[in-house]
């Protein structure tokens, strides 16, 4: 059965003067999702997610919320909700009454709205800190409070606006669990504007790349990492090499490309329909790169899927940078391109076994590669 559609974007535009911030988005949200909005500040996300929540309004377009039109509808009026990336908790007031503030002026009565408090605080695991202040706890902990504050009224879609930013790396990581864990609990559609591709990749179920106010790419994160659109998505998600080339060979079962800065052609186990002598990048993801011994009068290394003399070329190690699970090593080619190589340190001797200025070979296989147009 096809998900419902909650949020729909329909060309919407929004001017500030003559800077155009969201340049026509036309974008679904289904029921149920966590959606991230990715991209660089100043692409226009929060000022999408702005829109949404109804604090600014589009100059062109149309918002939908379960097939209701909500441009010009005021926020108070929306059934969204809202955590702030500064999480905006009031420090006079106790937990219990920062969670249960717009219940209060919602009209909700006390007994009622003392029980969907408790309800909101154990469902974000604040049992028990209802009478303390918010300057009595930790970050993380006063994220939790607005989180509560923005489920205890219920809303079909809840907006949260980077609001692991101001969180330590071992919070945010443990930040990342837990709402994945409690919007798949609450069941609430989940809309995240995040600048981290970690956090978009490690918790969404689809992601939006934004840039300039354009939307480049919608696709679930492994789509998005593994199967980019152009070269700026596959340069903002995550780390990649990228080589400028022409085909030599484009046919439906396999592609060939060569690129002046690699001293091989690089061979493709499929087709990509891109034209003969069509110029294209070539994006290589560090860790599909693979770092031999070259010295010893060793050889090339052989590869299975690629025919000899492709997708294996020589390099010497310039930079190496330790980092615990892994080491990632910068190589110079014979050509002067530098590339990095991503290796798991799999045993605690592992980042002994390559060292500075060591000639080493880097392989990749035929399936690694994607070949971007634009």
């Amino acid at each position: 059965m096809t998900a419902k559609t909650i949020i729909s974007f329909e060309n919407v535009t929004k001017r500030f003067g003559k800077v155009v911030a969201v340049d026509d988005v036309s974008l679904s949200i289904c029921e149920g999702e966590f959606f991230a909005l990715l991209g660089p500040s100043g692409c226009g996300k929060t000022t999408l997610l702005r829109m949404l929540a109804g604090f600014e309004t589009p100059s062109e377009g149309r918002i939908l919320i379960d097939g209701e039109d909500v441009s010009r509808t005021p926020p108070n009026k929306r059934p969204v909700n809202m955590v702030f990336q500064s999480y905006a908790v009031f420090p006079h007031m106790s937990v219990a009454d920062n969670v249960g503030y717009g219940l209060m002026v919602d009209g909700v009565l006390p007994a009622e709205r003392s029980r969907r408090v408790e309800e909101a605080l154990a469902l974000v695991k604040l049992e028990g800190y209802g009478g303390r202040k918010p300057d009595q706890m930790s970050g993380g902990q006063r994220q939790r409070v607005a989180l509560a504050r923005a489920l205890v009224k219920r809303p079909r879609v809840l907006l949260l606006d980077e609001p692991l930013s101001a969180l330590d790396a071992k919070l945010r990581e443990q930040m990342r669990s837990e709402l994945s864990q409690l919007q798949e609990k609450v069941g609430v559609t989940f809309l995240f504007v995040t600048h981290d591709q970690d956090e978009a990749l490690a918790m969404a179920s689809r992601c939006a790349v934004m840039n300039r106010g354009l939307l480049q790419q919608v696709a679930t994160p492994s789509d998005l990492y593994e199967f980019p659109n152009s070269r700026f998505v596959a340069d903002f998600i995550g780390s990649v090499n990228l080589f400028e080339g022409r085909f030599e060979v484009d046919e439906a079962d396999h592609a060939v490309v060569r690129a002046p800065e690699l001293s091989t052609p690089v061979y493709l186990d499929h087709g990509v329909t891109g034209g003969r002598d069509a110029t294209v990048w070539v994006a290589l993801r560090p860790e599909k790169i693979e770092l031999h011994k070259r010295g010893d009068g060793q050889g090339a290394p052989a590869l299975g899927d690629a025919p000899d003399g492709h997708n294996v070329v020589p390099g010497v190690i310039r930079h190496i940078s330790y980092l615990g699970s892994e080491s990632v090593y910068e190589v110079e080619l014979d050509q002067g391109r530098r590339v990095r190589t991503l290796r798991t340190n799999l045993t605690r001797r592992d980042q002994e076994d390559f060292t500075w200025d060591e000639p080493v070979w880097l392989a990749w296989h035929a399936c690694s590669p994607a070949v971007l147009l634009s």
